[in-house]
């Protein structure tokens, strides 16, 4: 074959005319230049320049020294079966010598491996040239190859067969480096993931009114990790507290801040404040830890006594409930600022507020992240209500409320955003369930027969309950300490309050002032001072709190034999 009559059009390449005149020509087969000859002197007798000589033209040099000359591996196949040509010293240094004549798919394997073949009948049928990039081949090298369809460059033949030319770049280098980066960023991605991880709770509290599921899913792998996260804390007394939050960021810093906000919150609930106050000491706590980092959080208390949630939110999406015939109500006032931006070092700025929603027995509440929700294409208000149908439908156990909340927002594992979801339900019990739930409680004026009819009541309760002997004592026991410690210390109105659940007891009396008792030491001459110290001592936990109303609580537990 006469090579010669191959040029490959390269895309943005024209063709240029060689400037010819009568005294010089370009040979166009051997890529030879005449030297032009001497111009004649001025008639003035000045000297002028010469114009330089002009360049060969590039149809006049010959496709093989052009592509030889290539350090790049170049082969140039011609046919429907792709049959050899050429191929230049590079392509022979890089992969051996081909014969030619034979067909790519027998002679060159290297062009399999490289998913080539399938492209260069495209390129022959279409006429288009086409790219792959970073393809890697068993030897170890990676190349990017253009695959760009040539004709024959003879006038008089215009009907020749086609071919293909396949130039490839060695790209090994940049492919590695790539590599490394890709392999850098997913141990930094592993190493959030984990700390994200081992900063959420690993088994949730399950309170003895409540069935409480949850489920944290990262971002996709393109995405960094967040600082979503959610506990649950059981505060004593049948109490629960219920959080979700999210430290706007990525990565390991976002996970370390949000390690360290939950720390916080679990232990502000320690002191059993309204949700209000909790999210005002981390509203503090937020802008000292990290003034750029910005978060939300809800904080709800569930009361089984109360029949609500009081919660208290700080730019976080509303809590939802959905009542047993499928209603879904949303929590929308009251809403704070995001954690962090309430003011400098707590003084000044937003005060946040306490708001109530029911939470009867047989509805489910569900605390969210705004990845649940919240999509590029449309406005977060839309997600919520995609939510709230979606909760409208789903019944089961909180974990199968959990999972198919997370495939009706078309959360996938290659979600854009982390996403975290916990489903509160509150059962309705009815038959032997329903027996093992029980309140009891009595209002006392005070005077010296207070603590006698609290005695009385209490050992008529725990008796009527069918405790056994034993922890009938005890409960009555710590009744009358906390009473007798209410009468001495505390003011009307006095009420003592027995419930019990399938796995405790709990005695709590309440009266109209704030001071909360402290367990002391009683020196041996003192009279008073030890009835929170006998309480202590029989009981599994005590604890007390300050009511809405200005007074107090206090309370303590007995676990039931199992």
């Amino acid at each position: 074959m006469n090579f010669t009559r191959w040029s490959a059009r390269l895309p943005g390449t024209q063709r240029r005319a060689a400037t010819r005149d009568d005294h010089s020509s370009v040979p166009a087969a051997r890529a030879e230049s005449v030297r032009p000859k001497a111009a004649a002197a001025p008639p003035d007798g000045t000297s002028e320049t010469p114009a330089p000589a002009a360049g060969p033209a590039l149809e006049a040099l010959p496709a093989r020294e052009l592509l030889g000359l290539l350090p790049a591996p170049v082969a140039l196949l011609h046919g429907p079966e792709h049959r050899i040509t050429y191929v230049n010293a590079a392509y022979t240094s890089a992969f051996g010598p081909r014969p030619s004549g034979a067909s790519a798919a027998e002679a060159m394997p290297e062009l399999a491996e490289l998913s080539l073949l399938p492209l260069m009948d495209q390129v022959l049928r279409s006429g288009t040239p086409r790219t792959v990039k970073s393809r890697k081949v068993l030897a170890g090298s990676s190349y990017t190859v253009t695959c760009t369809p040539v004709a024959t460059g003879a006038p008089e033949d215009p009907d020749g067969e086609a071919g293909v030319l396949v130039y490839a770049t060695d790209v090994t280098d940049h492919a590695e480096a790539a590599e490394r980066l890709r392999a850098s960023e997913r141990r930094h991605r592993e190493t959030a993931v984990t700390l994200q991880r081992s900063l959420l709770p690993q088994d949730l509290e399950q309170p003895d009114d409540l069935r409480i599921a949850a489920t944290y899913q990262p971002g996709g792998t393109d995405a960094a990790v967040g600082g979503d996260w959610y506990d649950v804390i059981t505060l004593g007394a049948g109490r629960t507290a219920l959080v979700i939050g999210d430290v706007m960021g990525r990565g390991v810093r976002a996970a370390a801040v949000m390690g360290q906000l939950r720390t916080a919150v679990r232990a502000y609930a320690r002191l059993d404040l309204p949700p209000h106050e909790v999210l005002q000491l981390l509203d503090v706590l937020a802008a000292e830890i990290d003034a750029s980092q910005i978060a939300t959080c809800a904080y709800a208390v569930h009361d089984p006594n109360e029949g609500h949630l009081v919660y208290a939110s700080a730019g976080h999406l509303p809590i939802l409930v959905c009542n047993e015939d499928g209603t879904v109500h949303r929590a929308e006032d009251p809403t704070g600022p995001p954690l962090g931006t309430g003011g400098t070092g707590g003084t000044g700025g937003w005060v946040h507020t306490s708001g109530t929603i029911p939470l009867p027995p047989g509805s489910t509440a569900v605390l969210y992240t705004d990845g649940l929700v919240e999509r590029r294409s449309e406005d977060i208000d839309e997600g919520v209500a995609a939510l709230e149908r979606a909760l409208s439908g789903a019944k089961g156990t909180p974990q199968v409320v959990c999972d198919r909340l997370i495939r009706s927002l078309g959360v996938t594992a290659e979600h854009d955003d982390d996403v975290a979801v916990l489903v509160v339900q509150h059962p309705a019990r009815t038959g032997t369930s329903a027996e093992l739930f029980h309140n009891a409680s009595l209002d006392l004026l005070g005077g010296i027969e207070a603590a006698p009819r609290a005695r009385a009541f209490a050992t008529g309760v725990l008796a009527s309950w069918r405790f056994p002997v034993e922890l009938c004592d005890l409960g009555v026991l710590a009744a009358s300490e906390l009473v007798a410690n209410s009468l001495q210390h505390g003011t009307p109105p006095m009420r003592l309050g027995l419930r019990r659940t399938d796995r405790r007891l709990i005695i709590e009396v309440t009266d109209g002032d704030d001071h909360l008792p402290r367990r002391r030491r009683a020196e041996p001459a003192d009279e008073a001072g030890r009835g929170i110290s006998i309480v202590a001592t029989i009981a599994s936990s005590w604890g007390s709190r300050r009511t809405p109303g200005g007074g107090k609580a206090v309370w303590c537990e007995f676990a039931l034999p199992a």
